[in-house]
C-alpha cells in the first residue's frame, strides 16, 4: 500500500529544526549582548565609583592640608567665630557634638556639587573648595569627573595638653560624586565623615613615640595594671591605696617595637602598635614584639598609624636655685637639687623650673592649697637647659597623697633622660614626648608616663589610673570613616 500523504514531511521537519536553532542563535546572540552591555555597565559604575572616591580623598586632602579653619576665640567658655552658631537642645542625630549652623539656621556647607549650593562664611574658602574638588580622572578612554560637597557638622576649641595654642576640631560629612559622560552615562556617590577626635593625652599606662626597636623596653620584673583613683576611700583629702589592682587596663604603647626580657614582666592590658608580628627586631624589620606574647594579657592591637604627641609649650625658667626642705609657691625657678632627708612641698598652681633632682631619701611632695584646702593640679614645666637628666627622681619619689596622678604633672619638651628611680611610691603623669625615661628600683607608679623611649628594669609597678581617660585632653589623628556609596 503507497503512502502518498506522507510526501515533504522531511522537509517540514526540516523547517521546524532550521526555525528552532535560529531561535536559539538569536537567543544566545541576545544574551551575548546582555552580558557585554552588563559588563559595560559594571565597568562604567566601577569607574563613576572610584572617581566619587576620588572626590572624598580629595576633598580631605584639602579640609586636613589647605583648608584654615576660623579662628579660636577668647574666653570661658570660648564663644563660637562670627558667622556660627549652635543649635541648642543639641539633636539626637549630633550626637555628643553640637551641630554648628549659619545665623539663618542652615547647615554650613562647602561645595563643588551640582544643586548643592555653597554657604560657607568665608569666600576665598569657598573658592579654594571648588578649585580643588571639582576635577577628572582618566580611565582609558573613559574621563571620569568628580565634585564634592562637605557639610560641617560640628565644631569645638580645645587646647591640646601641654600647649598653648586653641585650635579648632571639626567633623565634616563629605558627598561625593563621580561622573561619566557617554553614551550610557553612570553616576556613583560616595559619603565619609572625616573626624579629628579629641582623645585624652594619657590614654596608655606608657606609651612610646619612638619607631624603632626597644622603644618599650622591659628586663626586669615590671608589670602594668590599672585602678580608679575616683573609687579610693579618702580621710582628710588622703586615699587609700587599692587592696588589689585591675587586671586589665594597664595598656601600652608604641610607634615601634616593645622588647620584653624579663622573666615576669606581665603587660596588665594591650600593646598597640603599628608594627606586626612577633620576633627578634631588626632596623629593616621592627616587629611589633620581641618577647613572650603571653605577658600581654590583652593581646596586641595594629595601629592604622602612628600616634603624634605634639611637642609641649614649655615656658623659661628662672634664675633663683632651690634647695633643702622647705615650701614652695607657684613661680619661676632655676634648678631644684634636694638631698639627704629634704622634702620640698608644693602647693598648687605652675612651676617653671630648669630642673629637679633627688638623692638620698629627699622627697617632692604636693599639699593642699593654703586658702582653701583643696588639692589642686601642680604643673611642672621643665626646660633642662645644659642638662642630660633634666628629672631625676632617685630619692622616695613623690608624694601625692590623693593617688589622682593628674594633680602631679611634669612637662618637658627636650631629648634628655628622665630617671625615676628609688623605692618611694609617686603619683603623676610625665609627659616627655622626645626624652628617654628609666624606670630603676622596686616603686610603685601610679599614672602614665608618655616618652620617647621607655626603660623599665625595676620590679616595681606601674599602675595606670583609669581616671585618665576622662580628663587632660589632646587632638588625635584625622580619620575618614564610615564610608557609604549609591549609583543614580
Amino acid at each position: 500500500m503507497k503512502r502518498n500523504n506522507e510526501k515533504g514531511t522531511a522537509m517540514l521537519f526540516a523547517i521546524i529544526l532550521v526555525l528552532i536553532l535560529s531561535v536559539m542563535a538569536a537567543s544566545m546572540m541576545f544574551l551575548s549582548q546582555s552580558e557585554t552591555w552588563a559588563s559595560m555597565n559594571y565597568r562604567l559604575m566601577t569607574q563613576a565609583r572610584y572617581g566619587a572616591e576620588a572626590g572624598i580623598h580629595a576633598t580631605a586632602n584639602f579640609l586636613m592640608n589647605n583648608y584654615a579653619p576660623p579662628a579660636p576665640t577668647a574666653g570661658v567658655p570660648p564663644p563660637m567665630p562670627a558667622g556660627y552658631n549652635i543649635i541648642l537642645p543639641v539633636p539626637a542625630a549630633c550626637g555628643d557634638s553640637p551641630c554648628v549652623t549659619d545665623p539663618a539656621g542652615n547647615p554650613i556647607v562647602l561645595s563643588s556639587l551640582s544643586g548643592v549650593a555653597a554657604n560657607y562664611p568665608d569666600a576665598a574658602q569657598k573658592t579654594a573648595f571648588n578649585a580643588a574638588t571639582k576635577s577628572a580622572l582618566q580611565a582609558g578612554n573613559t574621563t571620569v569627573n568628580y565634585t564634592a560637597s562637605a557639610k560641617l557638622l560640628s565644631m569645638v576649641q580645645v587646647t591640646p595638653f601641654a600647649t598653648t595654642t586653641p585650635v579648632m576640631v571639626q567633623t565634616w560629612n563629605i558627598t561625593a560624586h563621580g561622573d561619566i559622560a557617554t553614551v550610557r552615562n553612570a553616576e556613583a556617590e560616595v559619603s565619609a565623615i572625616l573626624e579629628t577626635p579629641i582623645t585624652p593625652a594619657f590614654g596608655y599606662a606608657a606609651f612610646a613615640t619612638n619607631n624603632g626597636c626597644g622603644a618599650l623596653d622591659f628586663n626586669g620584673n615590671g608589670t602594668t595594671d590599672s585602678y580608679d583613683s575616683g573609687a579610693l576611700p579618702l580621710v582628710g583629702g588622703v586615699a587609700t591605696p587599692p587592696a588589689t589592682y585591675n587586671n586589665y587596663g594597664g595598656n601600652v604603647g608604641t610607634n615601634g617595637n616593645q622588647t620584653d626580657s624579663g622573666a615576669n614582666v606581665t603587660i596588665n592590658g594591650t600593646l598597640s602598635t603599628p608594627d606586626v608580628g612577633i620576633g627578634v627586631c631588626t632596623a629593616g624589620n621592627v616587629t611589633a614584639l620581641t618577647g613572650n606574647k603571653s605577658a600581654i594579657t590583652g593581646g596586641i592591637i595594629q595601629l592604622g598609624q602612628p600616634v603624634t604627641m605634639p611637642t609641649p609649650t614649655v615656658p623659661p625658667p628662672g634664675t633663683t636655685a632651690v634647695s633643702g626642705t622647705q615650701t614652695l609657691a607657684p613661680g619661676n625657678y632655676g634648678d631644684i637639687s634636694l638631698g639627704s632627708k629634704d622634702v620640698l612641698t608644693l602647693t598648687p598652681g605652675v612651676y617653671n623650673i630648669n630642673s629637679i633632682s633627688e638623692s638620698g631619701q629627699s622627697q617632692v611632695a604636693i599639699a593642699a592649697d593654703p586658702i582653701t584646702g583643696l588639692y589642686g593640679p601642680v604643673i611642672i614645666n621643665v626646660t633642662g637647659n645644659n642638662q642630660s637628666a633634666p628629672i631625676n627622681l632617685s630619692g622616695n619619689g613623690i608624694s601625692n597623697p590623693t593617688l589622682d596622678p593628674s594633680l602631679m604633672q611634669f612637662i618637658y619638651a627636650g631629648t634628655g633622660t628622665i630617671n625615676i628611680v628609688g623605692n618611694g611610691a609617686s603619683a603623676a603623669v610625665v609627659y616627655a614626648p622626645n626624652a628617654t625615661v628609666d624606670f630603676k628600683g622596686n616603686a610603685a607608679f601610679y599614672g602614665s608616663v608618655i616618652a620617647a623611649k621607655l626603660k623599665d628594669v625595676g620590679n616595681g609597678a606601674i599602675h595606670y589610673d583609669l581616671k585618665l581617660k576622662k580628663k587632660l585632653y589632646t587632638v588625635g589623628a584625622t580619620t575618614l570613616n564610615s564610608f557609604t556609596w549609591s549609583r543614580f
